[in-house]
């Protein structure tokens, strides 16, 4: 599983993101699951940044927002995020997709 999460931040709060960023990075490296992390600023709009994570399964991403650590560190940070869908996967194993608010 990919999750691919987006934040637009203004220039003057650059440095202040990146530091909570950089708490964030390090509080999900140690997290059961996790398979790879990207952080990164985008080269063509420097307002542009993504965490990019992918994990063994989707029970691995969803243990790793819980407990009082994920709370204080990610969740606000992610609560920051453009919003958008962030979860992707092999289109095999995720079988039939309905998309939101479809019924």
């Amino acid at each position: 599983m990919i999750v691919l999460t987006r934040f637009r931040v203004a220039e003057t709060a650059s440095a202040d993101f990146a530091e909570r960023a950089n708490a964030a990075v390090a509080l999900l490296e140690s997290k059961p699951g996790l398979l790879s992390l990207d952080f990164g600023r985008n080269l063509d709009e420097p307002e542009l940044w993504t965490l990019t994570t992918r994990w063994a399964d989707v029970g691995s991403y969803r243990r790793a927002l819980s407990g009082m650590d994920s709370k204080m560190v990610l969740v606000p940070l992610l609560s920051e995020a453009i919003d958008e869908p962030t979860a992707y996967d092999d289109a095999d194993l995720v079988g039939e997709n309905v998309p939101r608010g479809w019924h």
